[in-house]
């Protein structure tokens, strides 16, 4: 199933093949949907991996104003766009605002994600 690229978000069981074309902004808002359903049980998260290719790992998550990604370890070289909202990565000495359109590279380090607003962002992450 091609996706035009205005067209909607693909479904959270595949992954895009080589050649497709799908919208973030329109994923974005469609993650944000189910990050926002307090039926899903879900911390105030969604997340879909859009691109798996060997040694490439491209995925929207989507927050609900006021929820986190806890502390974790840096995945390797990675970035973070922010796509829509207002996130914050934090580490212990340093904090990153990002509003739309912004980028940053991952410290190599532990980090952790707020979202000041309901928020998608677009983690891109070289695999070892």
């Amino acid at each position: 199933m091609s996706t035009h690229h205005n067209g909607p978000a693909r479904s959270p069981e595949t992954h895009l093949a080589a050649g497709e074309v799908t919208n973030l902004p329109a994923m974005g808002e469609q993650l944000l949907a189910d990050a926002r359903s307090a039926t899903a049980g879900n911390s105030g998260r969604a997340a879909r991996t859009v691109v798996a290719l060997p040694g490439l790992r491209v995925t929207v998550i989507a927050l609900a104003s006021g929820s986190e990604l806890a502390e974790h370890e840096a995945p390797g070289a990675a970035t973070l766009t922010c796509l829509t909202g207002r996130v914050t990565l934090n580490t212990t000495d340093r904090t990153w605002p990002l509003g739309q359109g912004d980028i940053v590279a991952i410290p190599d380090q532990r980090h952790s994600l707020t979202a000041e607003t309901d928020a998608a962002v677009l983690l891109t992450v070289r695999l070892a």
